[in-house]
């Protein structure tokens, strides 16, 4: 499953969208769709974007491998050329492309999701089942805080 390529099978039935600009918009629109914060997934450079509706199958192509420091959460994050996963409300499984710095160790990171009722926290699974769980607001872009803390208030 590790696979940096996208089969035809898996591409079979989605919906594609190319360049830097629109890739960002449909990345962002699945991220608020499933209830995740639009900073989860800081991909840059997206050259491709899909999704499969039927399976739930989401890609995502980069230009190259990229490494993100959430400060937050005091991790550091890389992210492959191409990110896949199966997604749903609240989750997204079966991930490939992410792997997160822990200790001296890059773990791959195989699912995420909204781990409690009120949606707070985010669960991060590895590989071997380990996993930890983060505020929600760690992921939060800086105008996505204001907007919540206004909301909140």
């Amino acid at each position: 499953m590790g696979s940096l390529a996208v089969t035809d099978k898996e591409r079979e039935g989605a919906e594609i969208v190319y360049g830097r600009e629109e890739c960002h918009r449909h990345c962002m629109e699945l991220l608020e769709e499933l209830g995740f914060p639009r900073g989860v997934l800081p991909l840059k450079d997206l050259q491709e974007c899909g999704a499969v509706k039927e399976t739930g199958f989401v890609w995502m192509k980069q230009k190259g491998p990229y490494e993100h420091f959430f400060a937050g959460t005091n991790t550091r994050v890389r992210y492959e050329a191409v990110v896949t996963a199966y997604v749903e409300k609240n989750r997204m499984k079966k991930m490939t492309g992410v792997r997160s710095k822990q200790m001296l160790l890059w773990v791959p990171i195989t699912e995420m999701s909204l781990d409690d009722p009120a949606g707070k926290k985010i669960y991060f699974k590895s590989a071997v089942g380990i996993g930890r769980s983060f505020p929600v607001s760690a992921f939060m872009e800086e105008e996505q805080k204001k907007i919540e803390g206004e909301i909140g208030a």
